[in-house]
């Protein structure tokens, strides 16, 4: 059994498959609940907190959706990050243009700047530095063209945003696919994530992902565009997805 103490663990390095030691020479960007401990003097300051007062953390944390989910960890010593026994893996990019599912992003160096993605449940990550993220098994690396299921999907490098791909012929000959698209449901076998041109998408070797709540917040903000009519029948509709589930 390894017994660690602030001197023998990794420094920027995996303590084993599913921690990571970050080093807090500079600051870095944290998802809440990532930190599971903690050596020296770190501080964890909420985003929200400071992205009005902050110039540098306005200009490198560009999506309010998911401002309160994320500290700014700084100081000196070293943070251990898990993902509730994911693998979590240190990625590099070199003036690169990444987007990764925003569940599984757990950690940015604050070299980068993050943006929000086109596609929900997505962030983008712009420029040069490391990020840390977490998979439900190995990291699968796959060129396009390519089609993923949505559940397994977790990012995509150097390489345009993904369209929708609906399997008309599973879902006419499947009495099952017919009704999770008639109540909004979708699987891998009916809906795909279609990737053309050129560069690399990551897949996790599972279909089992985290509820994302900006999700949700942003869904929320949407409905506020709808009518009273319009509103009353999203909600039967999600009942009724919500009673077959």
């Amino acid at each position: 059994m390894d017994v660690y103490d602030a001197a023998s663990l990794p420094s920027d390095d995996n303590v084993n498959a599913y921690a990571f030691c970050l080093d807090l020479a500079h600051d870095w960007f944290l998802q809440k609940g990532a930190m599971i401990a903690y050596y020296g003097d770190a501080r964890f300051d909420p985003l929200s907190a400071l992205s009005s007062a902050s110039a540098f953390v306005a200009a490198r944390f560009s999506s309010p959706v998911y401002v309160q989910d994320w500290v700014v960890a700084s100081g000196s010593g070293k943070v251990v990050v898990a993902d509730r026994g994911f693998d979590v893996n240190s990625f590099s990019l070199e003036d690169g243009n990444l987007t990764v599912r925003a569940g599984n992003l757990l950690a940015f160096d604050s070299a980068l700047q993050l943006q929000q993605s086109i596609v929900p449940g997505f962030l983008t990550l712009l420029g040069t530095g490391r990020f840390i993220a977490s998979s439900n098994g190995p990291v699968v690396f796959v060129e396009p063209p390519f089609r993923a299921d949505p559940e397994a999907l977790l990012g995509w490098a150097d390489c345009p945003s993904p369209s929708q791909h609906f399997d008309a012929a599973w879902m006419a000959a499947s009495i099952s696919g017919m009704l999770s698209g008639a109540f909004g449901r979708a699987s891998g076998e009916e809906r795909q994530y279609d990737f053309t041109g050129s560069g690399t998408i990551l897949l996790q070797s599972s279909e089992q992902t985290r509820d994302d709540p900006a999700v949700l917040r942003l869904v929320e903000q949407q409905t506020q565009l709808l009518s009273p009519t319009q509103a009353a029948q999203l909600a039967a509709t999600l009942q009724a997805r919500a009673s077959r589930t």
